[in-house]
């Protein structure tokens, strides 16, 4: 449906509020477009899952063992944990920063010799930010699952960039791919978000390039360091034969099937349009990715800052799968959920987007930070430098 030359957007996505202020929660068009064929991108097609909504969960976070600088750097979270207000499509309205392309269509970069291969993203925030959060997705998503994550962190000034990545066969490749993508967008140094399959991504591409750094940290949600946890190692070579059904069929089994409240089961039906959207060959690569047999090597990415997030309510990960995770990272810092399965990042959204402000507060006053210099204080940022001990040349 095409309504006043505008493609109608993802109903999840038409609830994101106009920005009113410049430079926050903005989507900024592609340098290198790519045309959509027939006027319709077919991930963006409207679900039958209803938006997120349900009454805000009484589950609080975790926040133990906070220092006080700590705390006094967040920023104020926006009242209880509910779905923002429906607001109407955004009809008519050109993309931000005087290019061409409409709100809710994502940018598409091909970096790769093969024209197949299409990143798509969302880039929103500060532009004189170089070295963003970049969020990963899992197995069954798409770039606009983190679109909570979007809202919320560029309203507070920070940059944040969401990606789809395409169809890549092995590690190596998709390293390969993404270090020519951070090459295109002109970002020497990035922090990661992954969650499940893009937090192992996240981990494989900071060893990728130990010895010429391209990640500054990382936060791993619900991910893992050793596709062998998953049994399947010996059919990971056989996904591209399957048909789509039966890949479908293989992450679904993976999804909460007990009774869970109105915000999660909200939350899977969402992943479950997402996955829907997902064709073959992408999600055919995306589990020989998660499966084929394959570990991270944690002395070569030692020295890089982390925060190991999951949950302890029912999720695909196992208590065993966990620990090793504990295991690798010694020093990690802990952000534990009570509850939010699979997919916190939509079900538990304030909840997490609390535990990134609190990974990325130790870089604020550093040419690392991810947030606009001018969101923050004087004084946190004297607090902070002081007890990072930053020299005059690091700023």
């Amino acid at each position: 449906m095409v309504t006043a030359g505008v493609t109608q957007l993802h109903p999840f996505l038409a609830t994101w509020p106009h920005p009113s202020e410049p430079g926050s929660s903005r989507l900024a068009p592609a340098a290198r477009t790519i045309p959509e064929e027939g006027g319709r991108r077919s991930g963006l097609a409207r679900p039958r899952a209803p938006p997120l909504g349900g009454r805000p969960s009484s589950a609080p976070p975790r926040l133990a063992a906070l220092t006080d600088t700590e705390r006094s750097g967040l920023q104020p979270l926006p009242g209880p944990q509910q779905p923002p207000r429906p607001a109407p499509f955004l009809e008519g309205r050109a993309a931000l920063g005087g290019g061409t392309g409409t709100w809710g269509r994502p940018r598409q970069i091909i970096v790769d010799d093969d024209d197949s291969k299409i990143w798509s993203l969302y880039d929103a925030g500060p532009r004189n930010i170089r070295c963003p959060l970049i969020f990963l997705p899992p197995v069954s998503g798409t770039a606009d699952v983190f679109f909570r994550q979007i809202l919320a962190l560029t309203g507070w000034g920070y940059r944040v960039i969401a990606l789809q990545y395409p169809v890549y066969w092995d590690h190596l490749e998709f390293c390969d791919g993404f270090r020519k993508l951070l090459d295109h967008l002109q970002l020497d140094k990035v922090h990661l978000f992954g969650a499940s399959l893009g937090g192992f991504l996240a981990q494989k591409f900071a060893e990728y390039t130990h010895k010429s750094p391209r990640v500054h940290s990382l936060i791993l949600c619900n991910s893992f360091s050793d596709t062998s946890i998953f049994n399947q190692t010996w059919t990971a070579s056989s996904f591209w034969l399957m048909p789509s059904f039966m890949l479908k069929k293989i992450v679904l089994g993976n999804f909460s099937s007990g009774p869970v409240d109105p915000m999660m089961a909200d939350a899977i039906d969402f992943m479950v349009d997402r996955l829907e959207s997902l064709g073959q060959s992408e999600l055919a690569s995306r589990l020989t990715l998660n499966c084929q047999n394959s570990y991270v090597e944690p002395h070569k990415i030692r020295d890089i800052p982390v925060t190991i997030m999951d949950v302890f309510d029912q999720s695909a990960l196992s208590t065993e799968a966990k620990e090793e995770m504990y295991k690798l990272y010694p020093n990690a810092r802990r952000a534990h959920l009570k509850t939010g399965g699979n997919f916190p990042y939509l079900c538990r959204s304030a909840e997490v987007n609390l535990y990134v402000q609190i990974h990325l507060l130790q870089f604020h006053g550093t040419k690392y930070a991810a947030i606009d210099p001018s969101m923050v204080s004087a004084e946190e940022l004297e607090v902070q430098k002081g007890s990072l001990g930053i020299s005059q040349e690091e700023q």
